[in-house]
C-alpha cells in the first residue's frame, strides 16, 4: 500500500506547487538548470519556439509553452502559476539589441509581477556594473534593473568567462595549436564552468534571498589566458600557444567569418572593456562566489573528448 500511496502523494504535491520558469531551456545553462529543477522535484515551465527541442524535459514532466521570449501572450501563459523565473538574455542578433533586450526584460518583469512571481534569477556577467559600451555585456545592467523594479527578490548572477567559450577556438586549437584573443596573456580574470553557473542559479531559485543581490560566479580561481592555455596543453598532451591580437585584427577576423558589422563591433567593444578594466569583476572573490569545477577537469573530461570526437 505504501508504495502505491507515495507516488500519488508526490504527484499531487507537484500538481499544486508553483513552478519555476526557465526562458531559455535550449541554452547550455538553461538546459542544465532545467534538469536540476526537475531533479529537485519542483514543477518546471519552459518557453521554447520548437517543442521538439525540449521533448526530453517534457517527458520528465516539464510544461512547455510554445513561443518566444518577446511574445507577451507566451509570457503570460508561462508565468501563470509560477513563483520564480530564470531570465537569460540571448546573444545579440539584431542592430537594436540593447533597446530590444531592455524592452523585452521590462515586459517580462511586468507580466511576471502581475502573475504573482516573487523571485527571479537574471544571468548577468562580470563587468555588467559598467553599463553600456562593452558590447553584449553592456545590456545587462539595464536587464537587471528591469527585474529589480518589479520583483521583490532578484539575484543577478554576474558570471565570469565561461570555460565553454574555448569551444569557439576549437578550430585553431586543433589545426594550429594556437588560441588568438585581444585579451592580455597575463591578466587574471574569473573563469567558470556553465555547470557551476547552473548550480548557482538553481540554489538561488530554490532558496531565494530576501531582497536583491549581485552574486559573482567566479570558478575556483582567477586565471590568465597563459595559465588556462597551459592547463589546456596538459589536457591535450600537446603544446597550445596563446597569441594576443589587436582589436582591429579581431574586427577583421570576425568580418571574414561573415559576422555583420554591428555584431563584430559589439565583440570588439567587449574586448576593449577587458583591456581597460571595465570588464573586471565588481564582486570580490569570496566563498560565496567561488565554485567548484577546476578548468583542468573541464578540459580533460569535457573539452578534449568533444573536440577529439568532432575531429574523428
Amino acid at each position: 500500500m505504501l508504495s502505491a500511496v507515495h507516488p500519488h502523494g508526490a504527484h499531487q504535491a507537484m500538481s499544486t506547487a508553483k513552478s519555476i520558469v526557465v526562458n531559455t531551456p535550449n541554452s547550455t545553462i538553461g538546459r542544465q538548470l532545467s534538469r536540476r529543477i526537475l531533479d529537485a522535484g519542483v514543477p518546471l515551465t519552459v518557453i521554447a519556439r520548437d517543442p521538439a527541442k525540449v521533448a526530453d524535459l517534457a517527458e520528465r514532466g516539464a510544461r512547455v509553452v510554445v513561443g518566444s521570449i518577446d511574445d507577451a501572450a507566451a509570457l503570460r501563459d508561462a508565468f501563470t502559476g509560477a513563483r520564480a523565473v530564470f531570465w537569460l538574455t540571448p546573444p545579440p542578433v539584431r542592430p537594436d539589441f540593447l533597446e530590444w533586450a531592455h524592452k523585452v526584460a521590462e515586459q517580462a518583469a511586468s507580466i511576471a509581477a502581475e502573475a504573482g512571481v516573487t523571485s527571479a534569477v537574471v544571468l548577468s556577467s562580470v563587468g555588467a556594473h559598467s553599463g553600456p559600451g562593452i558590447g553584449p555585456v553592456g545590456v545587462l545592467l539595464g536587464v537587471e534593473g528591469a527585474w529589480r523594479r518589479k520583483i521583490p527578490s532578484v539575484t543577478a548572477l554576474r558570471a565570469g568567462f565561461f570555460f565553454e567559450n574555448f569551444f569557439r577556438d576549437a578550430q585553431t586549437i586543433t589545426g594550429m595549436g594556437k588560441i588568438f584573443s585581444p585579451a592580455p596573456a597575463d591578466k587574471k580574470f574569473p573563469m567558470v564552468a556553465t555547470a557551476d553557473i547552473a548550480e548557482s542559479a538553481a540554489n538561488a531559485l530554490l532558496n531565494p534571498p530576501s531582497g536583491h543581490q549581485d552574486l559573482g560566479v567566479h570558478g575556483p580561481e582567477d586565471l590568465t589566458y597563459a595559465e588556462a592555455t597551459a592547463r589546456l596543453s596538459e589536457a591535450m598532451g600537446r603544446t597550445i600557444d596563446f597569441v594576443q591580437i589587436g582589436l582591429e585584427d579581431l574586427r577583421a577576423a570576425l568580418g571574414q567569418m561573415g559576422l555583420p558589422e554591428f555584431l563584430s563591433g559589439a565583440y570588439v567593444d567587449m574586448y576593449a572593456g577587458i583591456l581597460d578594466g571595465r570588464m573586471d569583476a565588481a564582486e570580490p572573490r569570496s566563498a560565496a562566489t567561488t565554485t567548484r569545477t577546476p578548468i583542468g577537469r573541464f578540459f580533460r573530461d569535457v573539452f578534449v573528448p568533444r573536440v577529439n570526437g568532432a575531429s574523428e
